[in-house]
């Protein structure tokens, strides 16, 4: 645990410092001031990623790309200082002047969930994939950063995730003690400061589509608490989407006119998609910021945020090429490039429709074009209990979002169009899991965010919508909403008011329960082991095979081989060198 604390310092220090640098130059230059703090790290996050992932193209990602941060990091503290010292001295001025028992109970909060995360973090359940190619990717990261044809070793291996090279970052294994496997965990923590926010919403008795967001956002961290150890690329698209779609939300919500914020979302999702290709939908998010833009003929910004948005995607889809010979793998609908380390077509093939078949149900590869009306039945009864529940929910909020829409459309209640974007963009994002490869680890931010962010959004605008105030209004003019004020239980106002209340008590009930049912799980597997040290990767026999000179590794008995074993795959490879050494690359041996 102590191990994951020092980590997490270390990634919060250096990922809020280049965020810090980034923001406050855009924000000089787009006259923005940055309202959540918690920005700053999240664009520092994408910022050191893009960069690791460039550094992978040249090296490994080891002790010189740790160095070159530090030394950038020192370079843009040194040049903000006043700034850091501005913002101290306005805490100090706070903290006098303010309430004190509110900061004091607010920090200790944010601390005790900082231990609690930590301590999830060290310890767990390291999940399947893994043991087969998730700490391998992050290994072959930080020794050689990218070598061409990856892929051919192992086809797993080319599935490129931005989240393995930022866990390569910060995995300090060139100490030579272990690798940490942290990232995970530290956003997770940040999201839960983030779900904080809700308590004002829910004492007030004021629900909003974002309070309903950050619920469904709590019940996923108390779902992955015990597996966060894991740098598995679904929790980083899942916690990325979920921060996503909820800053989205509370920028709506505070009708925040300023582009920048949206624009710098969008920018994120571009992120989302080079942790997880399938979160794609999330780019529907850019319609609002580029309607405005283009509708203000504001071609300058337009370019800004096209370009980091270039910038972002860049190195992922050249990592792609490079380890796979595709831009997307395994989708072989873009066929561009023809290089020597290109996996087969037919290898590419049958690994895409593996994923979707694997996310059906079944494990036979001949059931890919089973129709969705054979093989949806099945797939719902394998769901557990809570699961079918939320399917279904989402299943309904899609139905309900398109005649919500076509209200909006025709003026039956208040027009909120950023609100219905978000809204539409997860039903959109929903539909396109369930008609694809619909496993619940790869979909579940938006069998969660769709009946949240729908139904949230109708319930607020049932309950607070400036058209309902007016038509209470209507009827009874001034002295009725002034009575209504009064009257609590009999006016149109009360029932609304107790009615946000009642929501609230029910929220605040459905996380007490959660909570209780984590800590009873925590109890139960207790361990009084990894305080100092986490928990290291899962490690399994193997025996060793040569191919040009150089040891290679496969599993004694099963498919999984852990991080020591290196490299590995899980059977012998049928491949050949590109040049003398390991480093050059490989190819198909047939080829």
């Amino acid at each position: 645990m102590a191990s994951v604390i020092l980590n997490w310092i270390y990634i919060i220090i250096t990922t809020y410092i280049v965020g810090y640098g980034v923001l406050r130059f855009l924000t000089r230059h787009f006259a923005y001031r940055v309202k959540y703090k918690d920005a700053f790290f999240m664009c520092g996050l994408v910022c050191v990623t893009v960069y690791a992932q460039f550094f992978s193209l040249f090296a490994g990602v080891g002790l010189l790309a740790n160095f070159l941060l530090l030394a950038f990091c020192a370079g843009v503290f040194w040049r903000v200082r006043a700034d850091f010292a501005q913002m101290l001295s306005h805490c100090v001025i706070k903290w006098r002047n303010g309430n004190k028992g509110r900061l004091c109970f607010r920090g200790a909060l944010i601390l005790g969930l900082f231990l609690f995360f930590a301590y999830g973090t060290s310890r767990g359940m390291i999940h399947y994939d893994t043991g087969l190619y998730h700490a391998q990717s992050i290994r072959w990261i930080e020794e050689y950063g990218l070598v061409k044809g990856l892929g051919n070793l192992h086809g797993r291996l080319a599935y490129n995730s931005a989240a393995f090279a930022l866990s390569a970052l910060y995995s300090m294994a060139f100490l030579g003690q272990t690798s940490l496997h942290c990232c995970a965990g530290l956003l997770a923590f940040l999201l839960a400061a983030v779900c904080l926010e809700m308590g004002r919403s829910l004492g007030r008795g004021r629900l909003r589509a974002s309070v309903f967001a950050r619920v469904m956002c709590a019940y996923y961290l108390v779902n992955i608490y015990d597996e966060m150890i894991s740098p598995a690329s679904d929790y980083f698209m899942v916690l990325l989407a979920f921060y996503i779609v909820i800053r989205f939300l509370d920028l709506c919500e505070a009708k925040e006119r300023t582009i920048l914020p949206y624009g710098l979302l969008c920018v994120l999702g571009v992120f989302l998609m080079t942790v997880k290709l399938s979160a794609a939908f999330i780019l529907l998010l850019t319609v609002y910021p580029a309607v405005c833009l283009v509708g203000g003929r504001k071609w300058k910004e337009t370019g800004v945020y096209l370009g980091l948005g270039v910038v972002t995607a860049l190195p992922f889809f050249i990592r792609n090429v490079l380890i796979s010979g595709w831009l997307v793998y395994p989708f072989t609908q873009i066929d561009l490039f023809d290089v020597a380390w290109k996996i087969p077509k037919g290898m590419a093939d049958y690994d895409a429709r593996e994923i979707q078949v694997w996310g059906r149900g079944y494990t036979d590869v001949l059931q890919y074009d089973l129709p969705m009306s054979r093989w949806l039945s099945g797939w719902f009864q394998t769901l557990a209990g809570s699961d079918k529940l939320f399917v279904v929910l989402a299943a309904v909020s899609v139905a309900a979002l398109l005649v919500y829409g076509a209200g909006m459309v025709f003026g039956w209640w208040e027009r909120r169009w950023t609100l219905l974007l978000v809204q539409g963009t997860v039903a959109a994002s929903f539909v396109f899991w369930l008609c694809t490869s619909p496993l619940m680890r790869y979909g579940c931010v938006w069998v969660y965010l769709s009946p949240a962010v729908v139904f949230g959004g109708i319930l607020e605008a049932v309950l607070y919508s400036a058209g309902g105030l007016q038509a209470a209004k209507g009827r009874g003019g001034a002295r009725g909403d002034a009575g209504g004020r009064r009257g609590g239980w009999r006016s149109s106002a009360g029932w609304r008011f107790m009615a946000g209340r009642a929501a609230s008590a029910a929220v605040v009930l459905l996380l007490f329960y959660k909570g209780f049912a984590l800590g009873r799980e925590i109890a139960d597997s207790y361990e009084n082991g990894y305080w100092l040290v986490q928990k290291d990767y899962e490690n399994y026999e193997t025996y060793a095979y040569e191919i040009n000179g150089v040891t290679f590794y496969c599993p004694t008995e099963g498919d999984r081989t852990g991080y020591e074993a290196f490299p590995s795959s899980p059977v012998e490879a049928r491949i050949a060198f590109l040049g003398e050494e390991m480093k050059d690359g490989f190819r198909r041996a047939d080829r």
